[in-house]
Order: structure tokens, then sequence, then C-alpha cells
């Protein structure tokens, strides 16, 4: 029985040179990741950002029938546009390499669940409430059209976060 610590293998390095299994081409020094932009998760999380804001747009504009319906969805919309927003500068600046304590994915997973549940749920109320005024329509059709981004992306960090941690423990 040893109580030594063990060999931990990683691909990032501290020194100038990429660690063994990093590849070439990909720099991993620096504050920004040039490459995080263009992946999906990242073009994934600026529709969602961009739909979120037209929609609580589209609210904010329009007059309003039912105060509370239209106050509830602009709560959900800007919280989950901000909370989208903390996730993308998180992957843009590798806050996660310097948060270790923090399990990213599945908070991730965590905040597009609750997320997208509460999303669902203002966006039917404002279709429900809207009386055929054009700016509310429009607002509860890009909240709808966000939800299914948002499960778009559910779907990916649960790809990530419990098919990939399910693999690592089988091998």
């Amino acid at each position: 029985m040893s109580l030594g610590a063990g060999l931990v293998r990683t691909t990032c390095s501290s020194g100038g040179a990429p660690g063994p299994g990093a590849s070439a081409g990909q720099p991993s020094e620096g504050l920004l990741d040039p490459v995080y932009p263009r992946t999906q998760g990242a073009l994934l999380k600026v529709a969602q950002m961009v739909t979120l804001l037209i929609a609580f747009i589209c609210v904010r504009s329009s007059l309003w029938t039912d105060y509370s319906a239209y106050s509830y969805f602009e709560v959900v919309t800007i919280c989950d546009l901000i909370m989208i927003l903390i996730f993308y500068l998180v992957h843009l600046f590798r806050f996660y390499r310097v948060l270790t304590c923090i399990s990213w994915p599945l908070s991730e997973l965590l905040h597009y669940l609750i997320g997208t549940l509460l999303l669902l749920i203002a966006s039917i109320v404002a279709a429900s409430k809207s009386y055929n005024q054009s700016g509310l329509v429009a607002g509860a059709v890009f909240g709808f059209l966000a939800t299914f981004l948002c499960l778009a992306s559910v779907w990916l960090s649960y790809k990530i976060s419990c098919v990939t941690q399910s693999t690592d423990a089988a091998v």
C-alpha cells in the first residue's frame, strides 16, 4: 500500500513549449484563447445571447397588459443572458484554469438545465399573455428560439460533463 504521491500527466505546460499531448499549432499561453470564439460552444453562446437580447428588447419596448408576466420574462432573459456571458468570458479568458475548485462543465450543465426550464416557462407565459401585440409576440418567439438554443447547450454540456467523465471512469 503506497501512500506517496502519484504521477499526473497533463497536456498543459507552464514552460514555453507545449506539453506532450498538446498540439503544436494551438497556442497554450496568453490571456485570451484565440481558438475558442470559433468553436461550436462559443457560437452557440453568442447566438443565445443575441436572441435573449432581442427578446428582452421586444418585450421592453412594447406596451404591457400584464405587468407580472412580462417583468418575469424580462428578469429571466436578462439573468440568463448575464450567466451565458459569464460562461463565455470564463472560456474566452481561460479562467477555468485559475479557478480549479469549480467544476465548470457541471456548473454550466446545471445553469443550462435550470435556465432553460425558467426560460421555457417565461416564454409560455409571455406567449399566452401577448394579446396579439406584435412586440410581445416577437419577444415570445425569440424566447422560444432562445429556449431551443439553450436545449442544444444542455445536450452539449451533458456530453462534455457526464459522458466524458463516465468514459474516463471506465478506463
